[in-house]
């Protein structure tokens, strides 16, 4: 029988997606957040110098990803070893299996924000478990056997600190469960140069990284989303019963992805330059909507902006359809979002500047 998930949510975006379409100026697509700029060219000339990989790669991660994935934790004031790291094929396939390769099933919960992602509740549901909406951890039941923290957040742009974290390691451990924070926005903080705090931080582990795992992605920083490039690191028991498991399974990245991976995690340089072509558009956007009579909530990191007017999400989805503009309705991450939308950062200059304008008009 086929499995009982949720509709697809993007494909209710259609009828606005073709109304947005008609603009006679062309559509602004804010809803999803695909990179638009180009892969840097280090990544691309990386790739490019691993394409003869006859063999198949390893599971673990080839000596040199691991190492790189070591490194960028050290220059991040976080120790680890090479047992406490595997690259993913992205971050939403890990998300998506993560349940199902912890063997959880029917009697156990699965638990995230309020405000969420919408694939942590997939994986809940592929694997048969039952789901919790909370952001508060002394609500979570004893039975609860994951635990999704986002952080900085998908869509809202929330920024956990560490007292939050520590709070939310304590009481997973308490219950004997897999805590999991999603970091994939880190390196995207509007507050300031530094990451966001990240759940494998000494403060927040107190000397013991275990049932923890932080889980990152490159698509964004690193505009490689068509790479499929991402990794977790946490608990080495953890990471190697994660790693038996996934070697049954066949989840492995392409050997010259691997290695495009290791040269975009040795260099900064190029985050750097990628974060300060969406902090401008940021700007922009973020100017416009609060002219337009919008109020920005959260977005403290990452690529959205969580905005309202106070008006139900799909009337300010219909709205911004009839300027051209393609928004996400606040729904798709459940009812805590019912009056948000989240408006992505990922368009070319030109479209944002097109966006402000339509938002704006008398101002241009």
């Amino acid at each position: 029988m086929p499995l009982a998930l949720p509709d697809f949510p993007w494909d209710s975006l259609l009828p606005y997606r073709a109304t947005a379409g008609a603009h006679p100026d062309g559509i602004v697509d804010l809803a999803i957040g695909s990179p638009v700029d180009p892969v840097p060219v280090l990544i691309r000339d990386a790739l490019a110098a691993a394409v003869d990989s006859p063999g198949y790669p390893q599971t673990q991660g080839s000596p040199e990803v691991r190492a790189a994935i070591v490194d960028w934790y050290a220059r991040r004031g976080v120790e680890i070893g090479v047992e406490n790291t595997i690259p993913t094929i992205g971050s939403k396939e890990f998300i998506a299996t993560l349940p199902t390769l912890l063997g959880l099933g029917p009697g156990d919960v699965v638990v995230f924000p309020t405000v969420a992602y919408p694939t942590y509740e997939v994986g809940a549901r592929i694997a048969g478990a039952e789901v919790l909406r909370s952001d508060e951890p002394d609500e979570w039941p004893a039975n609860t056997r994951l635990v999704w923290l986002n952080s900085p957040g998908n869509p809202d742009g929330r920024v956990r600190g560490r007292e939050f974290l520590r709070r939310a390691v304590v009481r997973a451990r308490e219950i004997g469960a897999v805590v999991a924070n999603d970091e994939c926005y880190t390196e995207l903080n509007w507050d300031g140069e530094e990451p966001t705090p990240s759940i494998l931080d000494p403060e927040v582990t107190q000397g013991s990284r275990r049932l923890t795992l932080a889980v990152h992605s490159l698509s964004k920083r690193s505009n490689l989303a068509g790479y499929r490039a991402g990794f977790i690191a946490g608990c080495s028991d953890l990471v190697g019963e994660i790693l038996e498991a996934r070697k049954h399974a066949g989840l492995i990245p392409p050997a010259p992805v691997q290695h495009a991976m290791a040269v975009a995690l040795g260099d900064d340089a190029h985050v750097i330059a990628q974060k300060s072509r969406y902090a401008a558009r940021r700007a922009q956007l973020a100017s416009a909507l609060v002219d337009a009579g919008f109020r920005i909530d959260e977005s403290r990191a990452g690529l959205y902006l969580w905005t309202t007017r106070g008006d139900d999400c799909w009337v300010t989805v219909a709205a911004f359809a009839e300027l051209g503009i393609l928004v996400t309705p606040g729904s798709f991450y459940g009812e805590a979002g019912r009056e948000h939308v989240r408006i992505s950062l990922t368009a070319t200059d030109e479209r944002v500047a097109a966006a402000a304008r339509r938002l704006v008009p008398s101002s241009n």
